[in-house]
C-alpha cells in the first residue's frame, strides 16, 4: 500500500506558525512529526493543507463525538447567537435550559454551573472541596490528568524512576501546593484504603478519572470505585469525578451512571458540546451552594464566557442528538469500539505480537504488553516503539491518530462500517512491516 504523501505545505504553514507561536501549536500535545497543518474538518474525515485526506481518531482529544462540523449541532449554536451574544451580567435561558438536563442526568448532579475548560473544572472542585472540609490534602492517582493548574499537576506520565516520589509535570509548579498532594495507585483497594485510615481526617478530596483515559483506556474494577465511595464517606472527604472525557462519550450521565457509584461533585467537558469549549462542574446541592455565585457564598467562581449562549445552544443540541431514538448513537458507538478492539486482537493474534487491545464504549487503544493493564504500572510496560509506530504508520496510510505513546484514539458517529474495514486493514499492514523491520538488523520499529 502507498503512504507517501506530500506536505510541502503543511511544513511552510508549521514554519509560519512558529515565528509567532512557541513551538507552533497553541497546547503541548498538538505538536507533529512531520508537522501538520489542517485546513478542513468533516464529519468523521479531516484535510491538511496539501489536501491530503485522513479518517480522523483523535476527534480533538475527545470531543468530536457525533462528528466534525455536525450541521444539527451548528445550526442550533448560531441561531442561539442571532438572538443574542454574551451578556455577562443576570442569567440567559439556555444555561439554566441546560443545567436542568444536566441535573436530570448525571446522577450527582443537583446544582450546575459553567465554565469554559476542563482544568477550570477542577480547579474549583478542588477549591471548593477544600472550603467545605477546611481540610488541605488531596488524593490523586498516578496516571490520571486533571488540568494545567498547580493543585494536581504532577504524577501523570513519570518514568519509572519518579514512581512513589512527587513528580511536577511542569517547571514553576509551586512546591508548596503538591505538598499537600498524595498520589496513589490506580484499581489499588488496599493501598486506598490504607492511606484513608492513616490520613483521612487529613483530606479534603480524592479526585480521580474513573477510567484512565489519559494513558489510554484503563478500566477501574467495581470493587475499586466501591471502595472510593466508601472510604470518602467514611473520613467525610469529597470524592471528585474527572468525568471531562467520559463524560457524554460513554453515557449521558457519565460513568458514574454506569457503575452505580456517585460523586459528590463531578467535572465534565469536551464531548459535552462536540467540540465546543464548555465545561460544567456538578454536584451536591450544599457543596455547590458555597460558590459566590451566590451571595452568601465564600468560595470564588468567575469567568467572562462562562455560560456563553453559542456553546449552551450547541451542549443542548449535542443532548438532544445523543438522546434521540433511545439513545442508538451510543449503541452504535460502543458497537464500533468493540469491533475495532476485536479486529486489533485478530490482527496481532495471527501476527504474533504480543498485545492488549483495549476499548471502552467508543474509545479504543492497542496496548503492545503480554500483561493486562489495570494501572500506570502496567502501562508502563507497553511497548513504547510498536505503539508509536503503529499510529504513524497509519497517518501516513491516511488514517489519524496522535503520535504519542499510550494517547487514546476516538470513534464519533460519523465513523461508517467502511472507515472501520479499511483502517484495520491498514493497521494490519502498518504492523507487518513493523515486525519485518525488527526482523532485520538495525531495524527501527518507530518508524514505519
Amino acid at each position: 500500500m502507498s503512504n507517501q504523501r506530500r506536505l510541502e505545505k503543511s511544513a511552510a504553514l508549521a514554519e509560519r506558525a512558529e515565528l509567532v507561536i512557541p513551538g507552533g501549536v497553541n497546547s503541548s500535545l498538538r505538536t507533529l512529526d512531520p508537522p501538520l497543518a489542517f485546513v478542513r474538518a468533516e464529519g468523521a474525515y479531516v484535510w491538511d493543507a496539501d489536501g491530503n485526506k485522513y479518517v480522523d481518531y483523535n476527534g480533538a482529544f475527545g470531543p468530536i463525538i457525533l462528528g466534525h462540523g455536525d450541521p444539527r449541532v451548528a445550526e442550533l449554536a448560531f441561531a442561539a447567537v442571532q438572538d443574542m451574544d454574551l451578556m455577562g451580567a443576570g442569567v440567559v435561558e439556555l444555561e439554566v435550559r441546560l443545567a436542568e438536563k444536566l441535573r436530570e442526568l448525571i446522577p450527582s448532579a443537583q446544582k450546575v454551573l459553567f465554565a469554559n475548560s476542563g482544568s477550570e473544572a477542577t480547579y474549583h472542585a478542588i477549591r471548593v472541596s477544600r472550603a467545605w472540609t477546611g481540610r488541605r490534602k488531596l488524593v490523586k492517582f498516578q496516571g490520571c490528568y486533571h488540568g494545567w493548574h498547580d493543585y494536581t499537576s504532577a504524577n501523570v506520565i513519570s518514568a519509572v524512576e519518579k514512581l512513589g516520589v512527587t513528580d511536577p509535570t511542569s517547571a514553576g509548579v509551586l512546591p508548596q501546593s503538591l505538598e499537600e498532594l498524595i498520589v496513589l495507585r490506580f484499581n489499588d483497594v488496599e493501598q486506598l484504603e490504607k492511606t484513608m485510615m492513616r490520613e483521612g481526617q487529613e483530606i479534603a478530596a480524592v479526585i480521580l478519572e474513573p477510567i484512565i483515559h489519559t494513558i489510554g483506556c484503563v478500566i477501574p474494577s467495581q470493587e475499586f470505585m466501591v471502595a472510593l465511595r466508601r472510604t470518602c464517606t467514611e473520613h467525610g472527604a469529597m470524592l471528585i469525578f474527572d468525568e471531562v472525557v467520559t463524560g457524554f462519550r460513554h453515557d449521558l450521565g457519565g460513568y458514574q451512571a454506569i457503575c452505580g457509584v456517585t460523586p459528590d461533585l463531578t467535572t465534565m467537558g469536551k464531548a459535552i458540546a462536540n467540540g465546543y469549549p464548555v465545561a460544567a462542574l456538578c454536584g451536591r446541592a450544599d457543596v455547590m451552594d458555597r460558590f459566590n455565585t451566590r451571595l452568601e457564598g465564600d468560595v470564588a467562581f468567575g469567568g467572562t464566557f462562562n455560560g456563553h449562549p453559542l456553546v449552551m445552544a450547541a451542549s443542548l443540541a449535542t443532548v438532544e442528538l445523543l438522546e434521540a431514538d433511545g439513545r442508538a448513537i451510543h449503541r452504535r458507538l460502543y458497537a464500533m469500539g468493540e469491533r475495532m478492539r476485536r479486529g486489533l486482537d485478530e490482527i496481532t493474534e495471527r501476527l504474533g505480537i504480543p498485545a492488549r487491545p483495549t476499548s471502552f464504549g467508543s474509545v479504543f487503544v492497542n496496548y503492545f504488553t503480554e500483561r493486562p493493564v489495570h494501572n500506570f504500572d502496567d502501562a508502563l510496560t507497553n511497548d513504547a516503539e510498536l505503539y508509536v509506530g503503529l499510529h504513524r504508520g497509519l497517518i501516513e496510510r491516511g488514517f489519524f491518530m496522535i503520535p504519542l505513546n499510550l494517547k487514546r484514539n476516538h470513534l464519533s458517529a460519523s465513523h461508517s462500517d467502511d472507515d472501520l474495514d479499511r483502517t484495520l486493514e491498514a493497521a494490519e499492514d502498518v504492523l507487518v512491516d513493523l515486525a519485518a523491520r525488527r526482523t532485520r538488523p538495525g531495524g527501527v520499529a518507530s518508524a514505519p
